[in-house]
Order: C-alpha cells, then sequence, then structure tokens
C-alpha cells in the first residue's frame, strides 16, 4: 500500500519588536502583521507558520533585512484577539494575515485601508467579510477553509470506517465556526442515502464538549461529526480524549486531529493554504489590491486515518478505505 509521507514543519514564534526599534525601521524594510487564533504552544499553529516563513523565504523576503513580522497569538480568547486586533492595526503594517473567522473579523472592524489576507476562515461571504469570492471588493481576501459540498463525504467517510454509524451530531461552536446549515443539504443528501440520521450538537464552553459525546456514546450507533471551528481546534485534545473514552467514532476536518489520535480526518492541508497566502502576500506587498484577488477555495482535500485508533475502537479498516487514504498513521 502505498502512503504519502506526512512532515510537520515546526517554527518558532517572532517576538514583537519594542517601540524603539519599530521607529528605527530601515528603509524598505516592509511590515506583516499577523494574528493568529490558536495558543502559540500549538504545533498546528507553529507548523503553518513554518510554512508561511519557508514561501516568504522562498519569494525573496528576508526576516530582518527586507522584512519584519509583528506575530500575535489570540489563544481562542475573544478579549485577547480584540486587543491584538487594534495592537496590530495601531502598528501600521503593510499587510495582515489573519487566522481563522474571529482574529478576522476583529481586524475588519479596526481597519478599512489595510490589506488583510485570511485563512482557514469558514464563509467569508455570509459573515460580511467580502462582496463576493471573485470580487472580494474591499481591504480583505484570503483562502476559504473548505467546499460547502465537503460535507457529504463526512458522512460518508464516517460511515465507511465506522458501518454500524445511524446517528451523528454535528459538533460546533456557534462563535466561532460557520453554522452547519452552509453544510447541511449535502450532509442531509449523504445521511438520507446511508440511512444516518443527523443533528446539529452546539457547544458554548469546552465543558460542554463531553456532554454531547456522552450522549452519542448511549445512541445506538452514535457518532460525531467535529465541525470546523476554531474553538474545536483549540480543543481537540480534549475532543479526542472523550471520543477515546466513550468509544464514539468520529471525523474530523482538520488533518492535526488524526495526527493527534482521531480517528480520521478529512479536509485540507492547512500548511499549504498558508504556503499560498505567503504568495497573496508577496503580491500586495509588490502592488496588487486584496479587492482584485479573489477568494481561494481548496481543490484537494487529504483523508487521513489513524489505524491504532480505528484498533482501539474495534473498527477494521478496509483495504479500499486505506488504499485511498493519503496518510495511515500506524
Amino acid at each position: 500500500m502505498k502512503r504519502r509521507e506526512f512532515i510537520m514543519l515546526v517554527g518558532g514564534a517572532t517576538a514583537a519588536w519594542p517601540a524603539a526599534a519599530r521607529a528605527q525601521q530601515p528603509a524598505g524594510m516592509r511590515r506583516i502583521g499577523m494574528l493568529m487564533g490558536y495558543r502559540e504552544s500549538d504545533p498546528a499553529g507553529q507548523s503553518e507558520i513554518a510554512a508561511f516563513r519557508g514561501t516568504l523565504a522562498k519569494l525573496g523576503w528576508t526576516e530582518g533585512t527586507n522584512l519584519r513580522i509583528e506575530l500575535r497569538w489570540g489563544a481562542g480568547d475573544a478579549d485577547r484577539i480584540r486587543t491584538f486586533a487594534k495592537e496590530l492595526v495601531d502598528l501600521r503594517p503593510d499587510v495582515i494575515l489573519s487566522q481563522g473567522s474571529g482574529p478576522t473579523s476583529a481586524l475588519a472592524g479596526e481597519t478599512r485601508t489595510i490589506p488583510i489576507v485570511f485563512v482557514t476562515v469558514g464563509d467569508p461571504t455570509a459573515s460580511g467579510l467580502v462582496t463576493t469570492f471573485a470580487r472580494p471588493g474591499g481591504n480583505i481576501t484570503g483562502f476559504a477553509v473548505d467546499d460547502a459540498a465537503q460535507g457529504g463525504k463526512w458522512v460518508e467517510l464516517l460511515k465507511e470506517i465506522a458501518p454500524g454509524t445511524v446517528s451523528v451530531a454535528l459538533l460546533w461552536n456557534p462563535a466561532t465556526g460557520p453554522s452547519p446549515q452552509r453544510y447541511m443539504p449535502f450532509i442531509q443528501a449523504a445521511a438520507s442515502s446511508l440511512a444516518v440520521e443527523v443533528g446539529a450538537a452546539p457547544v458554548h464552553a469546552k465543558d460542554e464538549i463531553e456532554g454531547i459525546i456522552a450522549a452519542q456514546a448511549r445512541v445506538p450507533g452514535g457518532g460525531v461529526i467535529v465541525m470546523p471551528a476554531s474553538f474545536n481546534t483549540l480543543n481537540r485534545d480534549l475532543i479526542i480524549a472523550l471520543a477515546a473514552r466513550y468509544k464514539v467514532p468520529a471525523i474530523y476536518t482538520n488533518p492535526f486531529f488524526a495526527e493527534s489520535g482521531g480517528l480520521i480526518s478529512y479536509g485540507a492541508n492547512y500548511a499549504e493554504q498558508f504556503r499560498q497566502v505567503a504568495v497573496y502576500i508577496d503580491r500586495i506587498l509588490k502592488g496588487a489590491k486584496p479587492a482584485d484577488l479573489p477568494v481561494q477555495v481548496p481543490t484537494r482535500f487529504e483523508l487521513l486515518i489513524n489505524l491504532k485508533t480505528a484498533k482501539a475502537l474495534g473498527l477494521t479498516v478496509s483495504p479500499t478505505l486505506l488504499g485511498r487514504a493519503d496518510v495511515v498513521i500506524e
């Protein structure tokens, strides 16, 4: 069985420069602000930053020579994110990279002139960040996290790896991710064809997660789809641990869930999106306007299967499904 090698690049954080150093910025030095929704210690965020920096370097941008990066970590805290958004805008960078819906909305509320390029945002039109994907229309553009049609694949893959699944809860956080309604036509179509019942399970705080997963454990054939949301990403270790404790099969939309012990994931390669963001930022630094750069959606999705977790859940993964996997974790 042929498998792709899954490589995680880990990079360090760029600290904020003192005010005196900022005042003495050399001529020709460009500044990028970055607001990440992750905690600084999160390996997912660090690998994405490394991919971004690596691409910038290939494009001729060298930190300390012609580029300075002001990096802030929101850690999923709304107040912290708003504070950092204002702080970054006050620094007047040439462009700001924003990771996640919350940080992007906070930055959008602070400036209508500084270019903002977002990544891993669920539905930028519904949230009012852009007018249309083709013509964003303002100072914001970027890379959406997924395609709504992907929702049908989550149901199909969960049913394929756990054939006994007949009831699925959509775990999501209304404050940090797109509404399940965006995916629901595709989820419902797939669920109907597979005789699976689907229901939304919103959570607003970390201590509500266990109740959702425990409830699915009490349902014969219960499963979980962990929807795109920075809340879920920040709490992925807890979600994975609870799914293991209650022996509930779950599918995730972020590859780092499967890498961290989740059963199966199907979604965009986030590190690749950060490389693409670097290309957009390079173009903006060279004179392009965000309004003229269309919002991009992933064209390729990766399937990761954690065989160790499957065995712990008593699941036998078919050779056909294993053969389709981009990464198999043993």
